[in-house]
């Protein structure tokens, strides 16, 4: 059984990871792909537990987070790594704002602004109550679980070609490179990668003692990420197969209303204020965790700091109306540069720096499958640079 402070570490950073970004973004390679987006997912599904082994492992054994341990590896590389993250997590806050404000219209009729607005307002409630960190992984527990149950009653009503998937998984017909790092980037990407492992720092799970719990429950949270995507790709599959044109403007949407009507639209409108409101909650945690570190002085006020930048996020949000497209491009682009920074120097830690680790002997084998998955964030680097190059042409 693992510690439940691992249950709440787990699915943050799962929850992080399945936001409005996440359920546009699989929708989309389903249209494209079919049944053989099967096999992008399999792959990266393995990619993300390779990443995501060594990122908890390092952190966890080692009870430094992970702009400590930047500074470690070079001096100001913390420091760097915290700029990226914290504007990367700000940017995409103000799209997660958005995204909870389009579900409660879709589930409720409410103006997006108005709905915004409250969500904010519920984020900003979990983190002034009483006992924030509790109050914090029960939530996303209970929504992540009500995300993964939605999703599969639509999954299962939509008829999808499940033998076509399955035989896809393995024997792809279409093969799609860009697809794969993409679901990496988006999955593990930014601020997400180290939401889980930040947080069970928090509640008190660190030292080599702990590595099984620790490496355990990382497997799982992508797990769990990857069932989300699985039911979400098989949803949209059934209504694709079945030769229903979707509305190129909301495709998701659109999606689960072709497979349950009425109650499928209510059924997305509630998948996406849950997976907006979730990601607000791990981004504002993890890019504040990000500044404050383990200082006692700033730890003291970061539920507070935590509710600045929930506010700040949704008063841009509220201001522009929208999220800004060149914004969340920029912010894509920076989260693609935080994956090959940040791995590298958590893999130089588990390689070279065993006085940062308490002594403890890492696992080469887990090291040279950081190493391969590293690899692929390199290219997703280089892809984001292209994005930026674009984006300021």
């Amino acid at each position: 059984m693992l510690d439940k402070r691992l249950y709440g570490a787990m699915f943050l950073m799962a929850t992080s990871a399945v936001g409005p970004g996440f359920i546009t973004q699989t929708t989309q390679f389903t249209i494209q792909l079919g049944a053989a987006f099967a096999f992008a997912i399999l792959v990266s599904i393995f990619i993300d537990i390779a990443l995501q082994l060594n990122v908890w492992r390092v952190i966890g054994v080692s009870g430094l987070r992970a702009q400590e341990l930047g500074n470690h590896v070079a001096p100001g590389l913390g420091h760097v790594l915290t700029f990226l993250v914290v504007l990367g997590g700000f940017v995409f806050n103000v799209g997660n704002v958005a995204g909870a404000g389009l579900g409660l219209d879709a589930l409720l009729g409410l103006d997006p602004k108005w709905g915004g607005a409250a969500s904010a307002l519920i984020a900003i409630a979990v983190f002034l109550s009483r006992r924030a960190g509790v109050a914090m992984d029960r939530i996303v527990v209970v929504l992540g679980c009500v995300m993964i149950a939605m999703t599969a009653y639509v999954a299962l009503v939509s008829n999808a070609p499940v033998g076509a998937a399955l035989r896809n998984a393995v024997l792809p017909e279409r093969i799609d490179f860009l697809a794969i790092t993409t679901l990496v980037g988006g999955t593990v990407g930014g601020y997400i990668t180290y939401a889980g492992a930040h947080r069970l720092l928090d509640a008190g799970v660190r030292g080599p003692d702990r590595v099984t719990e620790i490496s355990r429950a990382s497997v799982l949270g992508v797990l769990v990420t990857g069932l989300m995507r699985v039911l979400l790709f098989l949803a949209v599959l059934g209504v694709v197969a079945a030769g229903v044109q979707l509305d190129p403007s909301n495709p998701a949407a659109s999606a689960f209303e072709a497979a349950a009507g009425e109650a499928g639209r209510r059924v997305f409108g509630l998948i996406l204020w849950a997976a907006a409101i979730t990601s607000v909650i791990g981004a504002s945690y993890t890019s504040v965790s990000f500044l404050t570190g383990e200082s006692e002085r700033f730890a003291r006020r970061r539920d507070l700091l935590v509710v600045a930048f929930v506010g700040l996020s949704a008063s841009v949000y509220l201001v522009a109306g929208v999220a800004p497209v060149p914004l969340l491009v920029f912010a894509g682009a920076f989260n693609g540069l935080i994956l090959p920074i940040g791995i590298a120097a958590l893999l130089w830690v588990a390689a070279r720096r065993p006085d940062l680790m308490g002594g403890y002997a890492y696992p080469r084998p887990l090291a040279a499958l950081g190493l391969v998955a590293w690899i692929v964030t390199i290219y997703l680097g280089w892809e984001s640079l292209g994005r930026l190059a674009t984006l300021f042409h």
